[in-house]
């Protein structure tokens, strides 16, 4: 086989995080679709005064589809290498814990609740919180090796 004709195979914690990052993307610009976003006309910047729903559950800001874009894009970076991918994933499924206990302590109606946040967006970040880390460590095993990009 020739140098031109080398492909690269992504590992499995690669494709993964590929996929939880293009996810992130389309849900960052969904966002910003008015029908697939409910109450559209009421989407503010930041803050529990935006009462515009993504699929007419969670709640959704612009400051929040913005970091929906921006997770996307990091995670498409990180999941270049494998190592990246994995620690993506795994710090990426912290930080929506966090997110989770956040979600879970505040007041939703205070202006403490600037993401914002309400009772489906709380358990969509805890399933997505435990799932990232799962996919990180389960399907970053086989990157521990030499190999390791």
């Amino acid at each position: 086989m020739s140098a031109a004709t080398h492909t690269h195979t992504r590992t499995p914690v690669q494709v993964a995080a590929a996929v939880v990052s293009v996810v992130f993307l389309l849900v960052g610009v969904l966002g910003f679709v008015p029908g697939v976003t409910t109450d559209y006309d009421q989407l503010g910047f930041a803050g529990h005064d935006s009462m515009a729903m993504l699929l007419g559950v969670f709640m959704v800001s612009v400051l929040h589809n913005i970091v929906h874009l921006l997770f996307g894009v990091v995670g498409l970076a990180a999941a270049r290498t494998a190592r990246g991918a994995k620690s993506y994933l795994v710090a990426g499924g912290v930080v929506y814990l966090v997110l989770w206990l956040y979600g879970l302590v505040i007041d939703h109606g205070s202006d403490a609740n600037f993401v914002p946040v309400n009772n489906a967006d709380n358990w969509l970040h805890l399933v997505l919180g435990v799932g990232m880390i799962a996919l990180g460590l389960l399907t970053g095993r086989a990157a521990r090796g030499p190999g390791l990009r």
